[in-house]
């Protein structure tokens, strides 16, 4: 059954599956597990939402079997059988208000294929039409593609990935959907009847509607598909009816990818939705980059007061091995209390210790050789500690190490 795969979808499938782990992992360990909080929080929320959906289903809708129905159940079980899926999901036949389509859910790990009633009329003489939308929903659920949805979700924002991603399932679909069909035209008249609507579909001149795959590889035509998470429909209907080949040769604006770079997926909801998307991974992105920055420039500051200091330890080193004695003052041997990078130096005159004080805080400097007591050869060592302000961990490892 591979050859029901659309062969990008295995592609992107593993690219987001693999950078959504990534990002899932970054976001538990950049909140200290928050997002596992947020995660709880919002499989609540789904719990309601969807046994909301399911109960209107089986409250308002009609469940096929092999006594209601019997026909369409029939279809079903043939559409289920040639696609080989075992245990075959519940299907319902719900009014549509005028709509044409057909959707696939689960809850709690049951499966439901839904039809809406104007696609069932729409196709009343013609067979395959309500067997490509049967087999097109339960691709969704033998592909799996609701249950990975959780795992791919961070990523699935990105501009051109996750629109690409949900093109690819969609032509799978479609794909399954063809599979159900006795003839590929059957399934190329149920698509188009997207467009036509309920009664058209069966005059529409199938040539004509295909040449229309022509205007697709405009600049506009080509940015809108771009962000968009269905094909167009043209294009699907040729897929279905084996003209890849004319599809390739078309191709795309190449313009149009730069543009649709900006523009973030969000399905459904729209790209605005997708801005209010990319601002909350932001906000949870700077909330962990912004403290690593300051981090990373508190120790670059305290790094360079350490080596900025280093003529001010080397002439208290001097003056102790001449002298035998601590300085009255910094000024006494030429040193300055006020550094050109804003470090403020301050002696204490009983054991030699120099404070070096940034905005950051304190970094302590004393000497720690032998040379002190008397008994040197001429040389003293310093280390240095963290003080008021800064931490251990802000200091360089080399004066950590002393």
């Amino acid at each position: 059954m591979d050859h029901l795969v659309y062969p990008r979808e295995r592609t992107l499938g593993t690219i987001t599956l693999v950078l959504g782990l990534l990002a899932w992992l970054v976001l538990i360990a950049g909140t200290f597990g928050g997002a596992l909080i947020g995660l709880g929080a919002g499989f609540i929320l789904y719990l309601f939402a969807q046994s909301s959906l399911i109960a209107y289903i089986k409250g308002n809708g009609v469940e096929l079997s092999a006594t209601q129905f019997p026909d369409l159940h029939a279809q079903f079980s043939a559409c289920c059988e040639r696609l080989q899926i075992g245990k075959h999901p519940q299907v319902y036949i719900l009014n549509g208000s005028g709509h044409l389509n057909a959707f696939a859910t689960k809850f709690l790990g049951t499966q439901f294929v839904v039809l809406l009633s104007d696609v069932v009329d729409a196709m009343d003489q013609h067979p395959d039409g309500v067997r490509f939308y049967m087999g097109h929903e339960l691709g969704h659920l033998r592909m799996k593609h609701l249950s990975g949805h959780l795992l791919r979700w961070p990523v699935l924002w990105l501009p051109l990935l996750g629109a690409a991603y949900s093109r690819a399932r969609e032509s799978t679909c479609d794909r399954h959907g063809l599979a159900c069909c006795a003839s590929p035209e059957g399934a190329g008249r149920a698509l188009a009847a997207l467009s036509t609507g309920t009664e058209r579909w069966k005059q529409l001149d199938i040539p004509a509607y295909l040449k229309q795959t022509r205007h697709a590889s405009g600049f506009w035509m080509s940015f809108h598909e771009l962000i968009a998470g269905y094909p167009w429909l043209t294009k699907r209907v040729a897929r279905v009816m084996g003209e890849q080949a004319m599809l390739d040769k078309q191709g795309r604006n190449g313009l149009a990818y730069f543009l649709a770079l900006f523009v973030p997926y969000a399905g459904r909801l729209g790209a605005g939705f997708g801005m209010l998307v990319v601002v909350y991974i932001i906000g949870v992105l700077a909330a962990i980059a912004i403290p690593q920055f300051h981090e990373y420039q508190t120790k670059a500051k305290v790094m360079s007061a350490v080596t900025a200091t280093q003529p001010a330890r080397d002439a208290l080193s001097r003056h102790w091995i001449e002298k035998h004695r601590v300085p009255e003052t910094l000024e006494s041997i030429g040193v300055a209390t006020q550094l050109p990078n804003g470090v403020t130096l301050s002696l204490d005159t009983d054991d030699m210790v120099l404070t070096a004080k940034l905005n950051e805080g304190e970094i302590i400097f004393y000497p720690s050789s032998s040379e002190l007591s008397g008994n040197g050869q001429g040389h003293v060592e310093w280390g240095c500690r963290n003080g008021k302000g800064l931490t251990l961990n802000q200091l360089p490892l080399s004066c950590r190490e002393r």
